[in-house]
């Protein structure tokens, strides 16, 4: 393991709540997220690296990592998984404003820059498919399409583009994944050196968005989740309409319109307020049945 480094923040961080998103699920082969330390397996230009993460203060991140790609994943990946780009303070909030307490209690969470082909992988997986669905998808494509990542972690790199877009589609199916969503994710793949060449949100989601199987709501998980995009709302997204309106309006239930309604004083910014309301924790009312899992064997 590399010797430490310190990296000090303009402000607080919330290392759990901030990288909770990109996790996927307890057993994600490539993160672990604890409440003060955090380890995730990189892809970097320099070679694979396993970064270590640990909180040592209310605006400070101690960084370990281990590897090729070490220094490399210290010096830059680093820097954009605790958002030290990132500013927070670009959302201004007038007195009154619901979301004014929300952000007292949540201070530290900010918008992460990462790689972007393993969060785009992720999002396509979890395309109209319940939580579970998408775990299970996530996991079986790394384990398929990678490798151990350095270090005594028992971690696993991220999916490997060039293995992915060599894989047939059928190969996808023990992993839950139909071939509707294995050939988008084979097809992103084979583009994956273009694809990490935007740095531009605006660029990437219009050019994404161009390709079959990809929508807004993929493209808006992607972008701000691993561009840091503050505007970048999830529009489709199955549970967000009724937090937004339950959070900023105490309506259990809402639907896209009216979530953007509800968002349109924070443009600019709403991608940010998207995550402030996730990172309450809070769920609204349930109304009926819980969306069931189907076997891929059936559809």
């Amino acid at each position: 393991m590399s010797s430490a480094h310190l990296i000090r923040l303009d402000g607080p961080v919330d290392l759990a709540a901030m990288l909770f998103p990109l996790r996927r699920g307890y057993r994600d082969p490539t993160t672990r997220v604890g409440a003060r330390e955090a380890v995730r397996a990189l892809r970097t230009p320099a070679g694979p690296a396993t970064l270590r993460l640990t909180q040592v203060a209310p605006d400070a991140v101690e960084v370990r990592a281990v590897g090729p790609g070490a220094d490399r994943a210290i010096e830059v990946e680093a820097r954009g998984l605790v958002g030290a780009d990132d500013d927070p303070a670009a959302l201004v909030l007038a007195d009154g404003d619901p979301l004014l307490p929300i952000r007292r209690r949540h201070p530290g969470v900010r918008l992460t820059r990462v790689a972007v082909m393993p969060v785009l992988f992720a999002a396509i997986v979890e395309q109209k498919v319940t939580g579970a669905e998408a775990r299970q998808g996530w996991r079986g494509l790394v384990l398929g399409t990678s490798e151990r990542a350095p270090g005594d972690d028992d971690l696993w790199l991220p999916p490997d583009p060039a293995r992915v877009a060599e894989t047939p589609s059928f190969a996808f199916h023990p992993w839950g994944i139909e071939r509707r969503r294995a050939e988008v994710v084979r097809t992103v793949a084979s583009r994956a050196a273009r694809i990490e060449a935007f740095v531009a949100s605006s660029e990437l989601r219009a050019w994404l968005e161009r390709l079959p199987g990809i929508g807004a709501w993929t493209t808006a998980e992607t972008a701000r989740l691993a561009l840091g995009d503050p505007d970048a709302v999830s529009v489709g997204d199955y549970h967000l309409p009724h937090l937004v309106a339950w959070l900023l309006a105490g309506e259990p239930r809402g639907d896209d319109d009216r979530m953007l309604a509800l968002l349109e004083p924070y443009r600019g910014q709403r991608g940010r307020v998207q995550r402030l309301l996730e990172a309450t924790g809070v769920r609204p009312p349930a109304f009926g049945p819980r969306v069931e899992a189907r076997p891929v064997a059936r559809w």
